[in-house]
């Protein structure tokens, strides 16, 4: 039996048998790693966040308690965890100098038999994009805590960002045996839809929705089969889980950001440019800014998309300040929009650090914007290796080809950018479609 199955008989296994899941770990959200790849996802997080009240609650409480008992380490753990929590709640980076302070404040009182703050540092370190160096914590806090489902969920994240996806299999299953709950589940839904397997992603997705009792948690799991939905070209069964979870937690923004990108593939401008603006004006992710700009863009709006051009530096600087890298957003954001030399330079930077199908689809795109097509091609293929139904991924790659005068696997990858979701990007769906019909194709 392949791994790949196994997890599918676990997720259908214990689909009548959840355990209740707790809303304290939020790692990596599911969102687009770049907003030009809005259809994928940089990896699946631990569970749904808590709200930001919730948080806020969370952290007033352990503050008084340290205020009380300064030396409580398993409370400066809670603290700094907290921190990055209201860190991707909010958008606001400022949040992990904090809680790296009081996870290092813990691990310092408690350095040895601390496996939440050793976890906090995988989920900050993670937060951060520095990828070995949570995987490092989280094989630390393996060592001391082996049966804890959250220590298997970083390093589940660790190694899917780092590109070590039989490994990262490995974690997501034990993560499953330990704890079948929505913090695991979405992460073998992740998996699955990485290899090719949209409909067990979505089953995967769809029984964490049984287990998920919270209004933050049924949102989440909205949100995330949304996504399923719209990145197959679904767009009302998309925009049906998008609302549904709306009518959870309407604080929870991805979901807002969901339904605007409806709203841009159905043509509703008005409705898409308001509802992305209010996104931003709540959650300036860098991600949320790069995905308007190419809006902007393809409406022809070009003071505006200047303007979203400008708040990205400004978000991407903020973030850096921060400890957060951002060259992966950065070379997408390069290649798309005029400065190859750029992209080219910040892909190669976060390839050196990981080799994660994301990072090989950014290098080969950016490779491609700077003419290097013969190069780019390897990096296209090794983008599309683990059998993702990607449309951007197929897309950049039928462009590639196209461009090296290999006419017949441009228009095959063309053809089935636009099968997958013909509605993948504002900025290139257009594109895709023209070029394929000049290739003799039919969008």
């Amino acid at each position: 039996m392949t791994r790949n199955r196994r997890i599918s008989g676990l997720l259908v296994a214990v689909g009548l048998g959840l355990v209740g899941v707790s809303s304290f770990w939020i790692l990596q959200p599911r969102s687009p790693a770049t907003a030009t790849a809005s259809p994928t996802r940089t990896s699946a997080p631990a569970t749904a966040p808590a709200s930001t009240d919730a948080v806020q609650a969370s952290i007033a409480k352990a503050q008084a308690r340290l205020r009380a008992a300064p030396k409580d380490w398993s409370t400066w753990a809670a603290l700094g965890s907290a921190y990055v929590q209201e860190a991707r709640i909010t958008a606001d980076p400022s949040y992990y100098p904090k809680a790296e302070g009081a996870l290092q404040q813990s691990l310092h009182l408690q350095p040895s038999n601390n496996p939440t703050a050793m976890v906090g540092m995988a989920a900050l370190t993670s937060a951060r994009h520095e990828f070995t160096t949570s995987l490092d914590w989280g094989m630390r806090a393996q060592a001391v805590a082996p049966d804890t489902a959250a220590v298997y969920g970083v390093i589940d994240d660790a190694l899917t960002q780092l590109g070590r996806y039989p490994e990262a299999r490995v974690a997501a299953q034990r993560m499953l045996d330990l704890a079948p709950s929505v913090s695991s589940l979405s992460r073998g839904s992740y998996d699955l839809e990485e290899h090719g397997d949209v409909a067990g992603a979505t089953a995967a997705l769809q029984q964490a929705l049984v287990d998920a009792f919270a209004p933050a948690d049924i949102a989440f799991c909205r949100y995330y089969l949304g996504e399923l939905a719209f990145n197959s070209g679904q767009l009302s069964e998309a925009m049906n889980q998008y609302q549904l979870g709306r009518q959870q937690d309407p604080s929870y923004f991805p979901l807002l950001e969901g339904i605007a990108k409806v709203e841009a593939a159905g043509g509703q401008v008005d409705a898409a440019l308001r509802d992305y603006n209010a996104v931003l004006s709540r959650v300036p992710l860098p991600q949320y800014v790069n995905e308007l700009l190419d809006y902007e863009q393809s409406l022809g709006r070009t003071k505006a998309a200047a303007a979203q051009a400008s708040l990205f530096a400004t978000e991407a600087q903020l973030f850096v300040a921060n400890g957060v890298d951002v060259d992966l957003e950065q070379a997408i954001l390069d290649a798309d929009h005029g400065d190859p030399a750029s992209a080219v330079e910040h892909a190669q930077r976060e390839w050196a650090r990981r080799h994660s199908v994301l990072v090989a689809d950014a290098l080969g795109w950016a490779l491609h914007a700077a003419g290097r097509n013969a190069e780019a091609l390897t990096y296209a293929n090794q983008a599309l290796s683990l059998g993702w139904r990607n449309a951007l991924m197929y897309f950049h790659r039928g462009m590639i080809e196209q461009a090296l005068g290999m006419t017949g696997a441009a228009r095959s990858d063309l053809a089935t950018t636009q099968a997958i979701n013909p509605h993948f990007s504002t900025l290139w769906g257009t594109v895709a479609q023209q070029t394929l019909a000049s290739l003799g194709g039919k969008p």
